[in-house]
């Protein structure tokens, strides 16, 4: 069964799916997107004209770290998390549960079945 997310409520999450997955290990941006796409059932499919100003941002804001790479022959941009991050990374999923939980109590008995599976649109 196939669905979509909004764009918009993607969009406010998009930071935290990151930093989740650099607080795992390193990485370097394609692999990060095969990352989220595995991680999310293919229901998250970053394109890099999405996931590079959001990692650009993240650096910006001290969230993350970069290096440059060529130890696999190929130059590669590497992303850390930063100590700053994973505080980061810890509000935001705390909001988000918070905020997931205020959902489930608004739908409350709403009959949600089937439920669809995630895509962007």
């Amino acid at each position: 069964m196939t669905g979509t997310i909004n764009s918009e409520l993607m969009r406010g999450s998009l930071n935290m799916m990151i930093l989740s997955i650099l607080a795992e290990e390193s990485q370097y941006g394609y692999l990060m997107q095969q990352k989220l796409r595995d991680a999310s059932r293919e229901m998250v499919d970053l394109k890099a004209g999405t996931l590079y100003p959001i990692l650009h941002r993240l650096e910006a804001d001290k969230f993350i770290r970069s290096r440059w790479d060529k130890s696999s022959g190929r130059k590669r941009k590497w992303y850390d998390i930063t100590v700053a991050g994973k505080k980061q990374l810890s509000k935001q999923a705390i909001e988000w549960q918070t905020y997931v939980e205020c959902i489930q109590n608004l739908l409350g008995q709403v009959n949600l079945s089937p439920k669809p599976a995630c895509r962007q649109t």
